[in-house]
């Protein structure tokens, strides 16, 4: 009897244990990545025609965290191949994100606790990736470089500017190609090894965060406890990525950061995924002061499509805080940094990117200005500093 007894429970717990991980990833991700009820969009015929000739390129998803075949549409989450060619979306920027503090805030975190490991090992990643935060970047490009095999040319990594181009003629000829690039979410992933730059390199990262929401090795963070600017290890892996090629993004990083990282690299920086402060006052957003020198370096401002970021998350508030920073700093040096995908709820996913268009319209933004902001700033910028 107790024999029984003990195979009748061993068989509840191995069953239990079997659901969890088949409909826990699911179960995890349907109420963190939303896109809210909204009715359909009314897209004016100019906007349509407009969008339909637009090279869409944006700077930032987390889409590569969740357990989902980016090669087939899903019912969950903001980004995947079938949408971006719904969307128009030429170019995707994919970041990596490998850590992420317990009860995060825009305004002070410790690096102490880590949310990303119990979805990491939910999601059955390989038990590499459980302890080091270099394999779980790392791990994220390998599937990424396994769906672009898989597509039959239709997604595309890209790591040199003739990637770029192929890419570009293909799509001039009416293929259906996208492409994508990998980035870090934040350079804790190197694992405190300046080596690593080399080893992301070579596994296709042509982009690196240097924060996330913790202070790291190489300095601050805008939300960390120190606010403090770059160590040895952050000069030292800046001058790394600039030797690589690799483009240097400081979306979570620190003021300081931010200035010293303005005065030491050779390349332009990028703020993949932003609000403006002079639209939404949060402490996630960056000042106008650094827009202005980001720009005047010839850098990129990427505007998200969150509340935290734009406070209205419509696509008309989107369009505000856009064109402000068109005001203030030329259409030039404008873009997207959606953060779709990363624990962000939005009114639209990447598929009716048409409802930013005819926002941006809305907006009196010149055709020009609205080609710009939507792609071809992003796509400039890849074709000067993508390796050749």
């Amino acid at each position: 009897m107790l024999r029984k007894t003990i195979i009748t429970i061993t068989v509840l717990i191995t069953l239990i244990v079997i659901v969890i991980f088949l409909l826990g990833p699911a179960y995890l991700e349907k109420d963190i990545n939303r896109v809210i009820d909204h009715n359909a969009y009314n897209i004016s015929d100019e906007a349509s025609a407009l969008h339909s000739s637009l090279t869409v390129a944006d700077l930032h998803a987390d889409t590569l965290l969740w357990h989902r075949d980016i090669l087939e549409r899903s019912n969950r989450g903001h980004v995947d191949i079938p949408r971006l060619v719904e969307g128009g979306v030429a170019i995707q920027v994919f970041s990596t994100v490998t850590k992420a503090p317990k009860e995060l805030n825009y305004e002070e975190n410790t690096g102490d606790s880590d949310q990303i490991t119990a979805a990491v090992i939910l999601q059955r990643w390989p038990i590499r990736t459980w302890s080091s935060l270099y394999q779980r970047a790392s791990y994220q490009a390998q599937r990424l470089n396994q769906a672009a095999r898989r597509s039959k040319g239709t997604l595309v990594l890209l790591r040199t500017g003739a990637d770029l181009e192929a890419v570009l003629r293909a799509r001039a000829n009416g293929a259906s190609v996208t492409a994508g690039l990998m980035a870090t979410e934040g350079s804790h992933a190197l694992d405190g090894k300046l080596g690593n730059i080399q080893n992301l390199y070579n596994e296709g990262f042509r982009m690196m965060g240097l924060h996330h929401f913790f202070d790291n090795k190489l300095g601050g963070s805008l939300h960390g406890v120190s606010k403090a600017g770059l160590t040895d290890f952050g000069r030292d892996a800046i001058r790394e990525m600039n030797r690589l090629g690799i483009m240097i993004d400081v979306a979570h990083s620190s003021e300081p950061v931010v200035d010293e990282a303005l005065a030491l690299s050779t390349t332009p920086l990028v703020i993949s995924h932003t609000g403006v402060r002079g639209i939404c006052k949060k402490p996630r957003n960056i000042s106008d002061d650094h827009m202005r020198r980001i720009a005047a370096g010839g850098g990129l401002i990427g505007i998200g499509y969150w509340e935290g970021a734009v406070c209205d998350a419509t696509p008309a508030g989107i369009a505000k805080s856009i064109a402000y920073a068109v005001e203030l700093v030329g259409y030039k040096h404008v873009a997207l940094g959606s953060d779709y995908d990363g624990a962000t709820s939005v009114y639209f996913d990447t598929s009716e990117l048409a409802a930013l268009t005819q926002a941006l319209l809305n907006e009196d933004l010149s055709d020009d200005a609205i080609r710009a902001v939507m792609g071809g700033n992003q796509i400039r910028f890849l074709q000067r500093y993508l390796p050749k």
